[in-house]
């Protein structure tokens, strides 16, 4: 406790990191403010139907990633999420498309044009997400909601200005995420989520609490036996997060004047979970597009067996598609940020090679064949972690404390507190104070959090 409470005046003793880390909370109130400004047009007092609908299944996620934002109706209602989907085409077509492949290698000046087609295609994606809302909206809610039509349907007007508030809130969300990349601490877009996700723990824990307690025999106990499973699976997630397979790499001597360089054993760290939560994001953008569609198809058809599947979380055809999704998009994703090639070819460069390997073609087949095996149960523990919450929800666990237990939330939590320790323990030990740990060092995921910022 001692230890805690001297870092945290040493953290305020440092000013660019005091500036920034006070910057980045003004931001989150920013944010969490506007989570609760109505559409113009809407009355407040009439969200009990919209409210109910995302307490659970998909929309629930969706209304948790929000921050609340959702189910309020809000100007952030689509919160960061279009962006992500945004994020996640591009980078498809970084994989497929010759002119965002020669992007890619043009350095900075590639990155901001990637990140200018980025923002263009995500008032593209909120432009068709803005009025799949809007319709739940007037099917959710009961007519005098709309304040100004007195009853009557809204017309084009209200359904053109929403569009347009959904739109410039979702890109208003992104310059907050960015300005806290840029001047604040941590990843923007990845604390913005955090923030929305941490915002709906409270009501959960507290409802699950007194859930439990109006249950006959042991039902605290049962509560007490959730927070423990709860304990274990965040510590499995960090362990996931953090986990490497260190590969030995022997560096040449090499004497440059009067200086000898190089001539020790260092190690290669390869993660175990090299892409991250990416992979959940990704197949959980798809998993959103029954969602968008059945914005706009007939109240019939939605209850049919194929959307029902697929708009429940809960059911096991949908918890099958999305783990072997996961697993897809993990094998994709680790392609993507670890180029064995290019490792291979760094290290040659740079005087060293794996003992008892070859430098070049066959370094790279090596590293490429190590990433493979430690990918695949790092793949299949992650779409475990993924479809955890459904599982939890087998034993009488509530929908919103369930999602607390993995998938996207638990491992976004862990992820990104971890990078965001890793930021300040790097300010700290910059400017020669003890870090967060007694070791000094605290393993975060692979630089940015989630490759979408």
């Amino acid at each position: 406790m001692k230890r805690f409470i001297e870092t945290i005046k040493n953290i305020f003793k440092i000013e660019e990191l005091r500036k920034r880390i006070l910057y980045t909370l003004g931001i989150i109130v920013i944010y969490r403010i506007g989570s609760f400004i109505v559409l113009p047009g809407i009355d407040p007092t009439q969200l009990a139907n919209l409210q109910s609908q995302t307490s659970d299944g998909l929309l629930g996620l969706l209304n948790m990633f929000s921050g609340g934002a959702f189910s309020n109706a809000s100007v952030f209602a689509l919160g960061i999420m279009p962006y992500i989907s945004a994020s996640i085409i591009i980078q498809l077509f970084g994989m497929a498309i010759p002119y965002f492949q020669k992007l890619q290698k043009e350095g900075e000046s590639g990155r901001r044009k990637m990140n200018q087609i980025t923002r263009v295609l995500t008032i593209a994606v909120t432009a068709l997400q803005a009025p799949a809302y809007l319709t739940n909206l007037t099917t959710q809610l009961p007519a005098e909601a709309f304040i100004p039509f007195n009853g009557a349907n809204p017309g084009a007007f209200f359904w053109i200005s929403s569009c347009i508030l959904l739109t410039a809130g979702t890109l208003f969300v992104m310059w907050l995420g960015e300005r806290i990349t840029d001047n604040g601490i941590g990843n923007g877009i990845s604390l913005i989520i955090m923030i929305g996700i941490i915002a709906r723990l409270p009501f959960a824990l507290f409802g699950e609490f007194v859930s439990r307690l109006e249950q006959q025999g042991g039902g605290l106990v049962v509560f007490l036996l959730e927070l423990v499973v709860l304990i274990v699976v965040i510590l499995l997630c960090i362990l996931l997060v953090q986990g490497t397979r260190r590969i030995p790499v022997q560096y040449a001597k090499r004497i440059v004047g009067n200086k000898q360089y190089g001539g020790v054993r260092q190690y290669l760290p390869l993660k175990v979970n090299a892409a991250g939560v990416m992979p959940i994001i990704f197949a959980q953008a798809i998993m959103f597009i029954p969602v968008t569609i059945a914005g706009f198809a007939s109240p019939e058809s939605v209850n049919s067996g194929f959307w029902r599947v697929f708009m429940d979380f809960n059911s096991f055809g949908y918890n099958l598609v999305f783990a072997l999704m996961i697993i897809m998009f993990t094998y994709f994703y680790t392609a993507i940020t670890m180029n064995s090639q290019q490792i291979a070819e760094d290290l040659k460069k740079n005087g060293g090679f794996i003992p008892g390997i070859k430098p070049g073609k066959r370094t790279a087949e090596f590293i490429d064949d190590v990433i493979s095996h430690i990918t695949l149960p790092g793949s299949i523990f992650l779409a475990l972690v993924a479809v955890l919450p459904a599982i939890v929800r087998i034993f009488g666990v509530s929908t919103q404390f369930a999602q607390f237990y993995g998938g996207t939330s638990l491992l976004i939590l862990v992820g990104v507190v971890l990078d965001t320790l890793q930021q300040i323990e790097s300010h700290l030990l910059m400017r020669h104070y003890d870090g967060l740990t007694k070791s000094g060092r605290i393993k975060g995921r692979m630089g940015g959090a989630y490759g979408v910022a």
